[in-house]
């Protein structure tokens, strides 16, 4: 085992190690309760997924918790809900995590239990386990995308967004025709190849002892072979704008017409990315927002109206635009309130007010994530699986609340513009329309949902 790295000098105490098998250790001391939170980023997830077997990442992730070598079923679940402990995993494009909340004392249970899956869960596997597995995912299909209002906006935007092809034009659920395709030896084989150590990260917060903990690492991680068998992902890159709207019509049994959106915008972990959050919170997070003041409170013609950030760090992030029409209001009536604000906004940029209250915003909420030992944990591994570097979290805030409002009106006026968008207009199948007609769109249609 190499030595570690020492720690940084302000912000959050952070160690790195590396095992001989390849696996990232990240640990952060801090005893102020005494809890453990236990964080392992695999460096897998949609993205590298192929065309006909997408959706196997996520349902990999439910197969994690159905039994190893030495944990039958459900007793990962049972083990660490017994010792008064909380878990979970999720699934997203660029990686696969599970996590579990510790009392102190229970830290090396829940370290063995992640090492005996990582190490043995194949020798759990088998045709049970998956048929059940499977079904679980289908109707988390069914319940949370195909079967509730505007359900499949996010796969319909998100294969608009990414040409057919692209690494990203599927999402991590994954359709229904792929998951029924997904066979036994398809989940052996993609264990074999990203469920390996040196194709992981793992990150350690909380009330621990930094020598014992390392010691523990080594002892239930260390014997677990690596494996080089891993393609990287498909080439995400594309141009910085769609160069055109893409549209797409949608007739469902929905409560009122919608105009989604989703804009081109700059990857993740640059500092441009930084500046699009800050112009997508002063525009559409919360009820000071311009878009609410202007479509919710001034025009009266929705009932809700947000913008949020989708970091993508493999591949252009999206803004993710959502509006909601009121009475019997059109959504030419919404769109051209949009488009409006978004050109003042490009023009004008923010007022020193709005960046102000959008960077205390950012501010509070980042805080709010390491208020916790588990969300401390979870932000060390994606700084380390995405950018290479745990340690860039203790910079993290720094960077948003050095953006200037030239910056942000610079990347508005780039991004946030009709030749840089996908939309989904929504049209309740109970009404003759509002005679905006949602035009024809590239024919860009595949996979999933996340």
């Amino acid at each position: 085992m190499a030595n570690p790295a020492p720690a940084t000098t302000r912000g959050l105490p952070i160690t790195e190690h590396r095992l001989a098998n390849g696996l990232r250790v990240v640990l952060s001391e801090d005893h102020l309760t005494p809890v453990t939170a236990v964080c392992l980023w695999y460096d897998v997830g949609s993205r590298h997924e192929v065309k006909g077997r997408t959706g196997l990442a996520h349902l990999f992730e439910h197969l994690m918790f159905q039994g190893s070598a030495s944990v039958s079923n459900n007793g990962h679940f049972e083990l660490v809900q017994g010792a008064g402990g909380s878990l979970n995993g999720t699934t997203s494009f660029e990686r696969t995590n599970y996590f579990e909340t510790m009392p102190a004392h229970q830290l090396e249970l829940a370290l063995w239990l992640e090492a005996d899956r990582m190490g043995s869960l194949l020798a759990a596997l088998d045709d049970t386990s998956m048929e059940n597995q499977r079904d679980v995912v289908k109707n988390e299909r069914r319940q949370r995308y195909d079967n509730v209002p505007y359900g499949t906006a996010f796969e319909k935007l998100t294969g608009l967004s990414f040409p057919d092809g692209h690494p990203y034009h599927h999402t991590p659920i994954g359709s229904m025709a792929d998951l029924d395709a997904a066979t036994l030896e398809d989940a052996r084989t993609f264990f074999r190849t990203y469920y390996a150590p040196n194709n992981a990260v793992l990150s350690i917060v909380g009330d621990i002892d930094p020598e014992q903990t390392i010691a523990w690492v080594e002892k239930y991680f260390g014997s677990i072979p690596s494996h080089d068998g891993k393609q990287p992902p498909r080439d995400g890159t594309l141009p910085d704008t769609v160069g055109g709207e893409i549209r797409e019509l949608v007739r469902e049994d929905v409560p009122s017409r919608a105009l989604m959106a989703a804009y081109r915008l700059p990857h993740d972990g640059t500092r441009e990315a930084d500046a699009a959050d800050l112009a997508l919170t002063i525009l559409g997070s919360g009820e000071s927002s311009r878009l609410y003041n202007r479509l919710v409170r001034h025009d009266r013609t929705a009932v809700t109206a947000g913008f949020g950030l989708l970091r993508l760090a493999g591949a252009p992030s999206l803004g993710w635009l959502d509006a909601k029409t009121s009475g019997d209001a059109t959504l030419q009536q919404i769109e051209t309130a949009v488009d409006e604000e978004l050109a003042r906004f490009a023009a004008e940029g923010p007022t020193p007010e709005e960046l102000e209250r959008a960077q205390a915003q950012i501010e509070r909420e980042w805080l709010d994530r390491l208020t916790t030992v588990a969300g401390r944990a979870d932000e060390l591994c994606r700084y380390a699986v995405l950018f290479g570097d745990p340690k860039l979290l203790n910079s993290a805030l720094d960077k948003i609340l050095d953006i200037t409002a030239e910056e942000i009106k610079a990347v508005a006026a780039a991004r946030l513009r009709p030749d840089n968008r996908a939309i989904l207009v929504y049209e309740p199948t109970s009404t003759d329309g509002d005679g905006h007609d949602g035009a024809s769109n590239d024919d860009q249609t595949e996979e999933a949902a996340a």
